[in-house]
């Protein structure tokens, strides 16, 4: 395993594309609701990435997607490819996930959105994002890298959620996908664990579904969704590691994390 570690000037320039990853998710809010498509949705994320902040998506083209954005409804998991012929309902919930590039580094995030009132998926949406929290909690330079997914794995079951194990977070910086792969469960051994160090810089994105954990992948090869056709919800920042605790490089504006203390207090 190589998992790259940053210098204060790359991390410098890590914090400035994460934040422009967040300001994405942050345009896109007031504009989810009722009778707009995730195609339209979609299309304002890109002209926002490329006109407003002068970024590169780095998604159109990756592996032959064609879209700025994953925007994944009720029982997708994640890889829900935009639509102009699916409009959002009220009781919808739906995961947006951008992932920009700006002067060659990577910034990836998602966040939920609820259309109306689902109070089911609101508690799934609410908890998917404690999950995310209680890793952050625990990282900083020591931590196993298996950490992560134990304190997700219990905060999800104990509330009688399930993890899905078929996707995980990486590694990102000057690449999309690098080392190492973040279980969000309890599923490492001594060969496949690591310790983290400061500098290193990956996705924490936990995949919380209200039924079992199983997954499928439909014909079009994306769009991923739960066996059991259960609602899922995911949350999902860009995290370095740093000698007491983590850099939050996707931190929206209006959200608080206090609990991590330091610059965040």
């Amino acid at each position: 395993m190589n998992i790259p570690i940053y210098t204060p000037e790359e991390i410098a320039k890590l914090r400035i594309a994460g934040r422009l990853a967040a300001k994405v998710l942050e345009m896109i809010a007031p504009h989810i609701q009722p009778g707009i498509s995730t195609g339209e949705l979609d299309r304002l994320c890109h002209r926002y990435i490329e006109d407003d902040l002068d970024c590169v998506s780095a998604t159109i083209g990756y592996h032959g997607y064609q879209h700025a954005t994953c925007i994944s409804l009720n029982h997708v998991v994640c890889h829900g490819i935009p639509d102009f012929d699916k409009k959002l309902k009220r009781g919808d919930i739906l995961n947006i996930d951008v992932t920009i590039i700006k002067d060659g580094f990577y910034g990836d995030t998602s966040a939920m959105y609820i259309v109306g009132e689902n109070i089911k998926g609101e508690r799934l949406s609410r908890i998917t994002r404690e999950c995310l929290y209680e890793a952050m909690k625990v990282m900083r330079a020591g931590t196993r890298l298996s950490e992560i997914g134990r304190v997700i794995q219990r905060h999800a079951e104990s509330n009688g959620y399930s993890v899905v194990r078929d996707f995980c977070g990486h590694g990102i910086g000057k690449e999309f996908h690098q080392d190492p792969q973040v279980l969000h469960y309890d599923g490492y051994d001594e060969r496949t664990d690591a310790v983290l160090e400061e500098g290193m810089c990956l996705t924490v994105e936990p995949m919380i579904n209200a039924g079992g954990w199983a997954t499928k992948v439909l014909r079009d090869g994306w769009t991923a969704v739960t066996r059991d056709k259960s609602l899922s919800a995911q949350w999902e920042h860009t995290l370095i590691v740093s000698a007491d605790g983590v850099i939050v490089t996707t931190k929206r504006e209006d959200e608080d994390l206090s609990f991590l203390g330091g610059e965040y207090a």
